[in-house]
Parts: structure tokens; C-alpha cells; sequence
């Protein structure tokens, strides 16, 4: 089934062209790891999994649901041939109008004549479905009438679904959706191939450098989320501000032109005698342009901790097209002996302005050791100068959540095909959840938000590593688990929230064994306590 989702598109698919004022040049081909082209010879796999009945947001429909293949298992011939089976082209009408964001694949396993088991989205299953993103289509957007179009093969025993693409239903040639409905013509596996290549005749420089960056969905997400990046502009230029007599020139104006995707302004070459430039250090984990964003403030001199060469090349391209000097943008690494020591300074008689750290993991939790990260950080910065963020507040609340109880143990005392499994099983289990989506989370609030926990990377006396929270309940039922989530403080104004809906991390809850039944107007108390970049939560009457 081909699906319009939001949430899917924004994790694998950068939509923005500029962030923060950071020209992102045609020349930088982003792509998720769940890419699958017609001729690769990877081995990973060419999907993603989602339970689609609880994706953010929901999902739409813009075809029926159509057969991909049907697998005998009792044919042994059949098997083999599977994974020497050229691919299948299959076209599926279009229902819906909508945008063409990803095909999603489910299986009905027929146990016998009578007995199946079904993985739809529509089933109540503990089956995820599998999700193909829709990549490299010039026009993603599809109408009644249209046909998408692909190619399905299990040629080294993964499900692939490539060369995606959309036959409009307009008689004109639609150039960037299809150039011919005659395969004769032309074979649906070089259609994009030939749609990028004309594009290329009209955009593209004679000596253009393209460059391919394979990202994470969370960073794909990351790059996305424009109140992000602008906070962190916003912020970095205060800091900068206070620590120069006069307030940093933007050196650089990037200015995408919708055409030739040509990005203008530049950062001027330091003259003799200039003053020091103030120094920048990105040590978040992955894919950052936030010491671009930083090199674009005025005197900085930014360096960044990515370790791909791959990226490394996409921020030198970045750079270039955005007119920074060559030598402006620098890479950490490069300049540490240690890669274990990355917190130094700059240089042997020099301090950092601005120090930029990962706190919380996409997962939902504190990132380990961050605050010994911090203490380090603080022995390396100016005076004036500043942690990002400056300080974290933690929020949860009681919820009521079969849910979460059913995913974490497995439930009652009866016999799994005879055998006593829930014992065993249950040794295992964790008392936090961690990569939830409380936005679409089956549950029922029984309290209001409260903050639990405060981490203070500038001022550490201000920590709350041990404290006790009393909470007003104000629904009747079952507490089963205690969501959360942070607010991390840039400064005192500027505040990123990690359960927005714009947000690349995911949320956690403390799942409690047993549950407590409470009622309205009740009060308990938490016991919320910090230690080594783990927290716990006990509930106490």
C-alpha cells in the first residue's frame, strides 16, 4: 500500500533547503539508510519498521492494498529461484491524492487451509509493518488516475521494492514523474536516472561536485527541525555579543536562489592584525551544521567532532557553497591525539567560547557521563563564554497505560503452548521504555505535568540529583507508568523541547510493577534520584 505519513517523510527525507540561514546546495544528495537503488550491492536492510496504527500523526492511503508476491514454502524449487528471480514491475492505480511518502508491506502467513495470521496495520498484532521510504522522486505529489510504479525482487533474500516512480495521468509528457507510458520507449529502472540527468543539463555546474550523505533517520529528522537550528543561531549570537565589545556582523548571507540554488554572501578574510576569532566546539554525536551556523555569526572559528569522511565532505561542500573561507570550518578530530579526549582547548594558550554537548540520546535518555562531560567543559571556557544547553529540566507525568504494561512483561499466569514461559521471560524485562512517541501513545493522563529533575551544566551546585516530587492526582484509575521528557535551556529564554512535535528524540517512561490504583484528589510523592547518568523513580504514598 502507497501511504502519504508526515512523520515518515520527515525522517527520511530533508525537506528544508535552508536552515538558519545555511544554504543546503543541490549539489548534497541527503539519503536515509532504509534506500534501496536497482543496482546496489548492499547488504543492510532496505527498510524500516513502524507500527503504523500508532505513527505520529496517522497516515493516508493513496492506493488499495495490493500483492507483491506469494512465497510457497513447501516448493523447495520455488525457494531457490527467489533469490535469482528477476525483479517484478508492478504498477497500482492511485486512489487518494496526496504525497507519495513510502510503501508500506505487511504478510499473511497462511498456516493452513483454515488458520492465517495477518501483520496489517489494521490487526491487533505485535507485528511492526515494514516501510518502504519513497527517495529521489522530483515530484512526490500524486493524483487519481496516476500509477506508481516499481520494481520487487528478494535477489540476496531481502524484500526490495526500487525504482519507484509515478506515470501521470495527464496526457502531456510530465517531466520528473514519468517521460514516456511506453516501456518500449523507455525501461521504468532508467526513467529517474534519465529525469536527473536532464535536470543536471539545466542546473548543474560543469565541474559541480555532488556528494551523497547517508544519515540516520534522526538526523534526517534533526536537519528538519528548523526551531532547532534557530534557537541554537539565536543563542550562539548572544553569547558572542556579550563576550565583543561590538555586536558580530552576520558575515554571511546565504540567499538560495530558487532556480540555480546559488547561495550568496560570504565571510570576509581575516586582515592583518585582526582580533582573535572566538572558538566553537560541536562534540554532539552525528551529523551537525551547527558550527556552520556558528562560522556564519562573525569572528568564530568553528570546529566540528563529526567522524564520516562522508559527512566531513557534505560540511565542506556546505561550506563552500555558503562562500565560507576554505580554512574556516575545522574538524576536531583531526587535532586531537586521543579521539577518547576530544574536550581540549582550542590551542595551548586559548579557551573555548562556546561548547555544544549532547545531553539527551534520540532514544529519550541522558546521554552517559554528560555530567562529568560537563565539568571538563567548564575547566575549558572563557570567561563568559557557555555551555549549550546550559541546564536540562526533566518533566513526567502519571498516566494509565495497558499498553505499556502488555509491551514490557508478559502478562498473568497461563501457559503458553503448555509451557510455563512468563517467569522466564519476565527476568528480562526493563523498568524504563525508552523510543516511545507519547504523542500518540495509547494512554490516559491521571496528573498534570511536573518537573522531577534538574541538570545544570554551567552551575552545578543548582543540581537536583536527589528529590522527592509530590504530584496532585487529578483522574481516578491505575498508575501504570511515568512518562518524560526535557526542556533543555540555551539560556534563560530560549528553550528546545524534546516532546514537540517538530522534535527528532522520542520520549521514555518508568513502567511501574505493580501498578497503583489512585484516585482524584490523592497526592503522591516520587522519589526521583540521578546517579552516573541513570534515573530512577519510586512512588511513594
Amino acid at each position: 500500500m502507497a501511504v502519504e505519513c508526515a512523520e515518515i517523510r520527515r525522517h527520511h527525507r530533508v525537506g528544508v533547503k535552508d536552515i538558519a540561514g545555511i544554504c543546503l546546495p543541490a549539489s548534497v544528495k541527503f539519503q536515509s539508510p532504509a534506500h534501496s537503488s536497482a543496482d546496489s550491492e548492499e547488504t543492510s536492510e532496505p527498510y524500516t519498521t513502524e507500527k503504523m496504527s500508532r505513527v505520529p500523526g496517522g497516515y493516508s492511503a493513496l492506493t488499495e492494498c495490493f500483492e507483491i508476491m506469494t512465497v510457497d514454502f513447501n516448493n523447495l524449487q520455488e525457494l531457490k529461484s527467489l533469490a535469482t528471480r528477476k525483479p517484478n514491475k508492478i504498477g497500482v492505480p492511485v486512489m487518494k491524492e496526496g504525497t507519495l511518502d513510502a510503501i508500506v508491506v505487511w504478510f499473511v502467513l497462511q498456516l493452513d487451509d483454515e488458520h492465517s495470521l495477518c501483520t496489517s496495520p489494521s490487526e491487533e498484532t505485535c507485528w511492526e509493518q515494514a516501510v518502504y521510504p519513497v527517495q529521489d522522486l522530483a515530484d512526490y505529489c500524486v493524483r487519481p488516475g496516476d500509477h506508481v510504479m516499481m520494481e520487487v525482487s528478494c535477489q540476496d533474500c531481502y524484500l526490495r521494492i526500487q525504482s519507484v516512480s509515478v506515470f501521470s495521468s495527464e496526457p502531456e509528457m510530465d517531466v520528473g514523474k514519468s517521460f514516456s507510458k511506453n516501456e518500449d520507449l523507455l525501461s521504468l529502472g532508467n526513467e529517474a536516472e534519465l529525469c536527473s540527468a536532464l535536470a543536471n543539463l539545466q542546473t548543474s555546474k560543469p565541474d559541480a561536485v555532488e556528494q551523497t550523505c547517508v544519515l540516520e533517520s534522526t538526523e534526517i529528522a534533526l536537519l528538519n527541525n528548523v526551531p532547532y537550528h534557530e534557537a541554537f543561531r539565536l543563542a550562539m549570537s548572544r553569547v558572542l555579543s556579550s563576550l565583543s565589545p561590538e555586536r558580530p556582523g552576520q558575515a554571511v548571507e546565504a540567499h538560495c536562489q530558487d532556480s540555480e540554488m546559488s547561495c550568496g554572501g560570504g565571510q570576509g578574510e581575516s586582515e592583518p592584525g585582526a582580533a582573535e576569532p572566538f572558538y566553537v566546539l560541536d562534540v554532539s554525536e552525528g551529523f551537525s551544521v551547527l558550527p556552520i551556523i556558528a562560522g556564519a555569526l562573525g569572528r568564530v572559528k568553528p570546529y566540528s567532532s563529526v567522524e564520516k569522511d562522508q559527512h566531513r565532505a557534505t560540511l565542506d561542500l556546505i561550506s563552500e557553497a555558503n562562500h565560507f573561507p576554505k580554512e574556516t570550518l575545522e574538524f576536531w578530530l583531526r587535532h586531537v591525539e586521543d579521539e577518547s579526549a576530544v574536550l581540549q582547548r582550542p590551542k595551548s594558550d586559548k579557551l573555548w567560547s562556546i561548547i555544544i554537548l549532547d545531553v539527551i540520546e534520540p532514544s529519550g535518555l541522558i546521554q552517559q557521563e554528560i555530567m562529568e562531560k560537563a565539568a571538563i567543559s567548564r575547566c575549558l571556557l572563557q570567561s563568559g563564554g557557555k555551555i549549550f544547553p546550559q541546564y536540562v529540566l526533566m518533566f513526567g507525568l502519571l498516566v494509565e497505560s495497558q499498553t505499556l504494561v502488555e509491551e514490557n512483561a508478559v502478562q498473568g499466569a497461563s501457559r503458553t503452548l503448555g509451557l510455563n514461559i512468563a517467569p522466564f521471560i519476565n527476568q528480562f524485562q526493563v523498568p524504563i521504555r525508552a523510543f516511545l512517541d507519547l504523542s500518540s501513545l495509547p494512554c490516559v493522563p491521571l496528573s498534570k505535568p511536573v518537573e522531577l529533575l534538574r541538570l545544570d551544566l554551567m552551575t552545578p551546585y543548582l543540581n537536583t540529583s536527589n528529590r522527592q516530587v509530590k504530584v496532585h492526582v487529578c483522574k481516578s484509575g491505575q498508575v501504570t507508568a511515568i512518562p518524560f521528557w526535557y526542556q533543555m535551556y540555551l539560556d534563560d529564554d530560549i528553550r528546545l523541547d524534546t516532546s514537540s512535535e517538530v522534535s527528532h528524540w522520542k520520549q521514555a517512561a518508568v513502567v511501574l510493577d505493580p501498578p497503583i490504583q489512585v484516585q482524584t484528589g490523592e497526592e503522591l510523592v516520587l522519589q526521583v534520584q540521578h546517579h552516573k547518568s541513570n534515573v530512577s523513580i519510586t512512588v511513594q504514598r
